[in-house]
Parts: C-alpha cells; sequence; structure tokens
C-alpha cells in the first residue's frame, strides 16, 4: 500500500515553516483507491513569492483548518504505508515534523519517484515532476498546487508500474537499501564506488562547483552518516538539493586527510563549508625599524601582507619565545652599543631561530594500498608537504624525501595537527642525523 503526497508550504525547510495545502493519493500497486486534499491555515505568513507560485494566498486559508486539526487523520492515511514523493526527503521531513508537533510520531517507509524513475527510465535529460510528465504525455492540472502535483505524481507511478517498476522498488524498499535517504539528485553508483579508505570527498553542485568538503577515516561511512537523518533546518535541506555528485581523493592515513581537508577548504572555498574557513594564526613575531635605526622584534596581531618569522595561536606562546631570544641574544637593551652592533644579535637571533626550528618527518603506513609509506614533512617549524616514499626507495637525507613530496600551502592549523600528532605517536617521528 502506498500514500502518494505532495505539499505546499510557507518556505523551503520543516523547522521555520508551515503546510498550506496537503494531497494523499492512497495506491494499493494496481490503481488509486482514495484522493484526499485540503487547504491548512498556516501559522506563519506566505510570502509573496510563493503566493505567486502556488495561488495560494491568505484569504484562501483563512477559514481552513490548522495541521493540527487534521493530524489524526493525516497520520493515519499515511500509518503503514509506503510514503511516496516527487523528492520524498523534502515532503517526509515537512510532515514527520509537524506530525511530530502534533503528537504522532511517523515511521515510514520511503519512495522517491525522482530516483525511482533515473532507475526505471535512465538516460532523460531532467527528473522534475514537470518535465517528466511533459515526455510522457502525462496532463498536469492545478500545477504547484498540492493536488494536481500529487495526481500527476500517482499517474507517473502507475507508468513506472507498467514498464517494471516493482523490480525497482522491491530493492529501494529493503531493509538494508540506504537509497532512499540519498539526495534526489545524487547517482546511486557514485555512493556504491566510494572506497572504505581515509581520504577527502567532495559534493558539487549541478554545475560541478564543490559545495562542501570533508574528510574521513573512512570516505563511504563518512559520506552516507550525511544522509542518514531528515534535518528540519534550511541550510541541511538546501544542501541535500543541491548535491548532485560526489568525487574524492584517497590518503594514506587519517592525518593525511584532516590536512588535505584544510588545504582544499581554503582552495575551493566551499559554500556549506564552516570551519576552517575563519581559522588563521593570530600572532606573528616580526621585525620593524624605530626612529633611530635600531631593528626591533615584537608580537603582532597576525598581518595578511607582511610575513612573519614565526606565528602563534596565544599572545603568550609568543611573548615566551620572545623573552628566549632576547635573553640568549642580549636584546631587551643596546647596552650603549652602535646600531650596527645592535641589528647584528637581532639578525642572529632571527637566524638562530629559523636553524633551531625543527625539521622531521612523519612516516606511517598507508591504509589505502600494502606498498610503501606515507610522509608528512615538517622543514624548520613549517608544514613542507606530503606523499609516498615506496617501499623499495632508500632515503638518507631530507632533500632526498622531498623529491617524493607534494609542496603544499602551510598554516598554523596544519602545523598543529601534525605536532600534536607527534606528542602522542612519537615513534612516527622521523629525525635525519
Amino acid at each position: 500500500m502506498y500514500a502518494i503526497v505532495d505539499i505546499e508550504t510557507t518556505g523551503g525547510y520543516a523547522a521555520a515553516n508551515d503546510i498550506t495545502e496537503i494531497a494523499i493519493v492512497l495506491h494499493d500497486g494496481q490503481r488509486v483507491t482514495e484522493i484526499f486534499e485540503t487547504l491548512l491555515r498556516p501559522t506563519v505568513s506566505i510570502p509573496y513569492f510563493i503566493q505567486s507560485l502556488t495561488g495560494i494566498n491568505h484569504a484562501m486559508v483563512e477559514t481552513a483548518p490548522r495541521f493540527a486539526d487534521l493530524a489524526p487523520l493525516i497520520y493515519e492515511k499515511l500509518k503503514g504505508r509506503v510514503f511516496v514523493a516527487h523528492n520524498v526527503n523534502f515532503d517526509y521531513s515537512f510532515i514527520k515534523h509537524h506530525l511530530s508537533v502534533s503528537g504522532f510520531d511517523l515511521v515510514a517507509q520511503k519512495l522517491c519517484t525522482v530516483r525511482l524513475a533515473r532507475k526505471v527510465f535512465p538516460m532523460l535529460p531532467s527528473y522534475s515532476l514537470g518535465n517528466l510528465c511533459r515526455h510522457f504525455n502525462i496532463e498536469i492540472q492545478n500545477r504547484h498546487r498540492a493536488g494536481g502535483d500529487a495526481t500527476a505524481t500517482a499517474k507517473l507511478f502507475d507508468h513506472m508500474l507498467r514498464n517494471n517498476g516493482h523490480e525497482h522498488i522491491i530493492q529501494f524498499l529493503k531493509k538494508n537499501s540506504r537509497e532512499q535517504s540519498l539526495p534526489p539528485n545524487l547517482p546511486k553508483e557514485q555512493v556504491e564506488q566510494l572506497p572504505y579508505t581515509p581520504g577527502v570527498y567532495y559534493f558539487h553542485d549541478n554545475k560541478g562547483r564543490v559545495i562542501y568538503v570533508g574528510k574521513a577515516r573512512n570516505i563511504r561511512y563518512r559520506v552516507c552518516s550525511h544522509f542518514t537523518h531528515n534535518g528540519t533546518g534550511r541550510q541541511r535541506q538546501e544542501f541535500l538539493r543541491n548535491i548532485h555528485s560526489i568525487s574524492y581523493q584517497n590518503c594514506g592515513t587519517e592525518l593525511m586527510a584532516f590536512i588535505l581537508e584544510n588545504i582544499e577548504i581554503r582552495k575551493y572555498w566551499p559554500v556549506y563549508n564552516s570551519s576552517q574557513k575563519s581559522f588563521t594564526p593570530v600572532f606573528g613575531l616580526y621585525s620593524y625599524e624605530d626612529q633611530n635605526g635600531y631593528h626591533r622584534l615584537a608580537i603582532e596581531k597576525k598581518k595578511a601582507n607582511l610575513k612573519a618569522y614565526y606565528t602563534f595561536n596565544t599572545i603568550h606562546e609568543g611573548m615566551q619565545l620572545l623573552n628566549r631570544l632576547s635573553n640568549k641574544f642580549s636584546l631587551s637593551t643596546e647596552n650603549n652599543d652602535t646600531v650596527d652592533s645592535y641589528n647584528a644579535r637581532v639578525f642572529e637571533a632571527v637566524d638562530y631561530l629559523e636553524q633551531t626550528l625543527p625539521t622531521f618527518a612523519v612516516m606511517d603506513e598507508r591504509a589505502d594500498v600494502a606498498d610503501g609509506s606515507s610522509c608528512i614533512l615538517i622543514e624548520r617549524g613549517r608544514f613542507y608537504g606530503m606523499g609516498y616514499i615506496p617501499s623499495d626507495a632508500t632515503v638518507y637525507s631530507y632533500d632526498e624525501l622531498k623529491t617524493y613530496l607534494q609542496p603544499y600551502p602551510e598554516n598554523d592549523y596544519i602545523r598543529g595537527l601534525v605536532y600534536q600528532y607527534v606528542q602522542k605517536r612519537p615513534e612516527k617521528k622521523l629525525v635525519f642525523q
């Protein structure tokens, strides 16, 4: 038994919007057995552009029942039936949310007619309801109204059943099938091809643009976890609708995936990534020349157009280093030194800092293949890059090591990841003598 559903709403996400119209077409797998449709009076105003799209205005719903008034009836019609809709996660998220507010817990199997149409009729140019109905000469009366769209979806459903749709429905509704939870525009085959290895994955929109970058210890599991619940917020609903394809890069270790994620977020600046976008080191060690010609070392807020000798997350960390340099090279006072003599000690302190900053490699087994090792290089305190060393390679110096590595942009976030890792796993740290 199926319940083919369509709704009209005041906006694109359930948490802050209401349903203005609902239609439920009951279908027994052979034919339509009942049609229920009604306007609903929302508790929030209907935006003008939605009034223009649907034709539903405030006057039309002024005397209509509230959703809560009909919640028991709606729940009874949906209970125990497969919930069918065109882009099912949208309709289901709205109805489940508003039923929950009214005290009813809807738990139903879902069937998306977008995804079903892709299986039954592959390679069509578009799978929107309007374009599918035009392609199959299915008339839609009252387009963008719940009754008209639900009836058209039922006719499309009938057409798919007559074209071996049952076989695909059986697969969709299997207990271990997650296909109905996938975004409507994302091919299942792309998810099935994802590896069970560490790496970075990319969600793309309909124009191929990267809209989200994520890292994972296990790419397949992590990607699927994005689609395991129907969030009711605006951003989540938009996010799911905009995912049209997935790509990925394998990484030898989870640490490499963390690093590459940060690099790729800063490269593509994806619209749905918020963390790490705003991360910048807060303080830096700089030198400046005073009015008497003396070079001074100072801790300043990070400057975008000036390279720091070193950067810090806290001013306390920076002041500790500055005090050590001042004491070691007598920089706290000029001691009647000439400008040249004092400045020479400042330059000596800077050279000392650069020479004593750590250089080491992080070597680890690869999780993606059985051959070779992964390598991450810190050179004089800064992240140089990463790559893979073949198992038959013999490396005696950092210069040889660098021939196997891909250089990458460096920042405090990446450096902090590597330092924290070797602090916990010192056996992974390699220092050439």
